[in-house]
């Protein structure tokens, strides 16, 4: 693993992560993704409404400066909660528990939340190492993989001296 940083995304970055998230791996292992990956008018609204919540961080993940994915936080109903892809030429080097990492360290708000699709095994325990805890599970339809799939609700819970 290089050196990974996360900086505010730029209109650059849009094609980029436009293209990780139509890459049909990527698809499958979130399986919570868009209705249609390759439909750019729906992406760059989803993005336009991302970058303007003032609630939202959308962030680019760099591996030595390269483009290495995205991550983010963002609230729901009141609660926060991080997001994060990383780019398939990324995965197996401990990108995304890096990434995992930094958001913890720039979102204060505990209780904090995250989501990943059961059958995303490299997400889950990227997750459980970074000191999420299960809470529950759910079964919902999930475009990515058009079928039903489970998908598990994380928590990092404060700790003993209130962070």
């Amino acid at each position: 693993m290089g050196h990974i940083e996360l900086r505010d995304i730029a209109d650059d970055d849009l094609d980029a992560v436009f293209e990780m998230m139509r890459d049909p791996e990527g698809i499958a292992r979130a399986a919570f993704t868009a209705k249609d990956p390759d439909d750019r008018a729906s992406f760059d609204a989803w993005m336009a409404r991302n970058r303007a919540n003032p609630s939202a961080r959308v962030q680019v993940v760099t591996e030595d400066g390269g483009f290495a994915g995205t991550a983010g936080t963002f609230s729901v109903d009141g609660d926060r909660e991080i997001t994060y892809w990383i780019a398939r030429h990324a995965w197996g080097r401990g990108v995304a528990t890096a990434v995992i990492e930094l958001l913890i360290a720039l979102e204060p708000e505990r209780p904090l939340y995250a989501r990943a699709a059961a059958l995303n095994t490299a997400s889950v325990a990227a997750l459980r190492r970074a000191g999420f805890a299960e809470i529950s599970r759910n079964d919902a339809y999930a475009p990515g993989v058009g079928r039903n799939v489970e998908e598990i609700v994380f928590a990092l819970l404060p700790t003993l001296d209130g962070n």
